[in-house]
């Protein structure tokens, strides 16, 4: 068996799992195989020879990072799913296991999401080259079992147990402190469809606790944007955008608000 992306935050506790079944996965790691070049994924897969491949490798962080890299993400997240599929043909794999992520489906997709939504919109923007990256793998893991037989199986994962954890420390200042210090993960919780009641919850707490909070006014507007709360959703958005630093947050803020207001009146 092949895991890529063991040692990251997924993989390390998927390699784990393994190890505590009885089974020691070969596992890739970029100091040795670079899998955005194909001559070191030919040598990975030479090396492993594998059976089973599960994909979980990528490269992607939050909303700072999207904004800055987001070529690279698109490129590298497209390339190393191309690669380990190829190799997967090209050893005859029995079954290859690719991990996509909830930043593909559409950026208004109604909440909870459902997979037949996946098709129906253009991802969030600051997601999109990633997202559009691994939405591209999974049509090309239908194209390759289609046309060689490549049996494969894409996961769309969506994480239930860290809103539990944020819950427990909602009545805690440093709830805001965390989250104003790693905005991504404010960001994140909009994209937990399992769990929107929860994290409606502990956005509005951290709002309350941090009224100056900009990340909190924007994640909890976007949730009640996808709930079709129009004019809450507006209130939080507008608080957002007059606390937006910098002229790319404002126009983020700007596009959010706008996109309330419209469907406002669309009602």
């Amino acid at each position: 068996m092949l895991v890529t992306g063991g040692g990251g935050f997924l993989g390390s506790h998927v390699v784990a799992r393994l190890r505590a079944d009885g089974v020691d996965p070969f596992v890739a790691r970029r100091r040795d195989h670079d899998l955005t070049v194909a001559a070191d994924v030919e040598r990975l897969f030479a090396d492993a020879r594998p059976e089973l491949v599960i994909h979980l490798a990528a490269e992607v962080g939050g909303i700072g990072a999207n904004r800055a890299n987001p070529g690279r993400y698109w490129y590298a997240n497209l390339m190393m799913g191309a690669h380990v599929l190829e190799q997967a043909r090209v050893h005859d794999v029995a079954k290859t296991v690719l991990l996509g992520t909830i930043c593909a489906y559409p950026k208004f997709a109604p909440v909870p999401f459902r997979e037949d939504d996946l098709w129906n919109g253009y991802p969030e923007e600051t997601n999109a080259p990633y997202g559009v990256a691994k939405k591209s793998v999974l049509v090309g893991a239908q194209g390759y079992r289609e046309q060689y037989g490549l049996r494969t199986a894409y996961l769309l994962p969506a994480d239930q147990g860290l809103t539990a954890a944020l819950r427990t420390q909602a009545t805690r200042m440093p709830l805001a402190v965390r989250i104003e210090a790693d905005d991504a993960l404010a960001y994140a919780l909009t994209r937990l469809p399992a769990t929107y009641a929860a994290c409606a919850s502990v956005l509005s707490e951290a709002a309350r606790m941090a009224p100056g909070f900009a990340p909190a006014h924007r994640a909890l507007g976007m949730q009640l944007l996808k709930a079709g709360a129009w004019d809450d959703a507006i209130r939080e958005l507008e608080t957002y955008l007059s606390l937006a630093q910098g002229a790319s947050d404002r126009a983020y803020a700007q596009m959010y608000l706008d996109e309330a207001r419209k469907r406002r009146e669309a009602k």
